[in-house]
């Protein structure tokens, strides 16, 4: 049933994450409390926040540092294969771009797109005084501050603080284990759940009696004492509340199947990991889930020794489960509607190692698809002579806050200076 509605707001709390997963066995002044809040939530702005036509994120993580160098090949330049004489990929044998960019010949799905006009390529992206570090490099990523810096929220976080924060948990989902950091925000957002599993929640109802008897119970404030029937207090209080007792919600298998089954996906996607959590992401979406932000991952780009096999391996799975997924949001009618963005924490050194592989670098290309991207290659190549290297590390060209600043003005619209902290120079990725 194709573009079906789901829930609204309201029928999500009731019969989605809630009503669903605690009916059977919740007290009663849980439920009383959920048909309380039933009227009230139907009418709130999150409605037209979250609603089925608004504009969809998909993040994808290339996790490990990929090498950039052998995803977009620079074929026509000596000195890369002066500095990996024995896994450059050869002029013949790459998907060519144009005159200078090659694709590596694994990502021949990506190359598909890129000729279709939805896939763009920027090049050199990372940012001032890198870290070779996988856990802070990403770290960096998602909270989008300086090296020098840290910060308690991720980038989608704070859009989630500035923009939307009286939506629903389900503003952003994650397929994995548990929520990236990027999500993290004052008010918590966002849930995961892992493809045909289940919801990575705890038990909502011990988390309810926890909090009850907890003798220290009175830091949630008034939300508390209107579940247990006293006065006090709002009802956007108790909705707070609920909301985030469903962020720790278990729901079954059968549940989230039942969402992700109102649009049956009409693509084949590979039988893969990645393919089958693009596959999910395009079935909530054409199932009219009110999701705005989807993030999923795909490791083991730390390819230190052997690389060409097992990075070509990589770079398949991740191009022909993109092309699926872009050809399925075509067949839905979101391919204008949905822009994804894949990156990774950082690239590989210029040079090759001993074992044939590559070591941790810095700046590497990042990609973008959908119906409104403005296809091509974007950005400056970094230098490939070794005398403007950094440490054997490419320079980066484009701060990735910068194409941060362009997906949140052009595509979510909305401001990138709240959000971000500061503006950044913002590329002309969009058509």
């Amino acid at each position: 049933m194709k573009n079906a509605p789901l829930y609204t707001r309201r029928e999500f709390l009731r019969a989605g994450l809630l009503g669903g997963a605690v009916a059977h066995s919740a007290p009663a002044f849980l439920l009383s409390t959920i048909n309380a809040l039933h009227a009230s939530a139907a009418e709130s702005v999150v409605q037209a926040i979250t609603g089925r036509d608004a504009p969809i994120l998909v993040v994808l993580q290339l996790s490990g540092g990929n090498d950039g160098l052998n995803t977009v090949v620079p074929y026509a330049n000596d000195l890369y294969y002066k500095a990996r004489p024995t896994i450059g990929i050869k002029p013949g044998e790459v998907i060519k771009l144009d005159d200078l960019n090659g694709l590596n010949p694994a990502l021949a799905g990506l190359g598909d797109l890129y000729h279709d006009g939805l896939a763009a390529v920027v090049h050199g992206v990372g940012y001032p005084n890198p870290n070779r570090s996988h856990f802070r490099s990403m770290e960096i990523w998602h909270t989008a501050v300086d090296a020098d810096r840290s910060s308690s929220r991720g980038w989608l976080g704070r859009y989630f603080d500035n923009t939307c924060s009286g939506c629903d948990p389900t503003i952003a989902i994650n397929i994995g284990k548990e929520n990236p950091q990027a999500f993290a925000a004052q008010i918590p957002k966002g849930i995961s759940f892992q493809a045909e599993k289940k919801l990575a929640f705890d038990d909502p109802l011990s988390a309810v009696h926890a909090m009850m008897e907890d003798e220290d119970a009175e830091a949630a404030g008034g939300s508390i004492a209107y579940l247990r029937g006293g006065g006090g207090t709002t009802q956007i209080d108790a909705l707070d509340f609920i909301e985030k007792t469903a962020m720790h919600a278990q729901v079954s298998t059968e549940q989230i199947n039942s969402i992700s089954k109102v649009y049956a996906a009409q693509e084949t996607f590979p039988n893969t990991g990645l393919g089958r959590d693009l596959r999910t992401v395009a079935q909530l979406i054409g199932g009219g889930m009110p999701t705005r932000i989807y993030y999923v991952s795909l490791g083991g780009f730390d390819t230190h020794a052997n690389q060409l096999g097992a990075h070509r391996n990589l770079l398949a799975t991740f191009g022909d489960a993109m092309k699926a997924f872009q050809r399925e949001l075509k067949r839905q009618g979101n391919q204008e509607r949905v822009l994804t963005r894949a990156f990774s924490e950082f690239g590989r050194r210029v040079g090759e190692n001993a074992g044939r592989g590559t070591d941790h670098g810095a700046a590497a290309p990042c990609f973008l698809f959908g119906g409104k991207v403005k296809a091509g290659v974007h950005g400056t190549m970094p230098s490939l002579d070794p005398t403007r290297l950094a440490q054997g590390d490419l320079v980066h060209t484009t701060d990735f806050r910068s194409i941060y600043t362009g997906i949140l003005e052009d595509h979510m619209q909305t401001n990138s200076k709240a959000i971000l902290g500061r503006k950044f120079p913002k590329p002309v990725l969009f058509g």
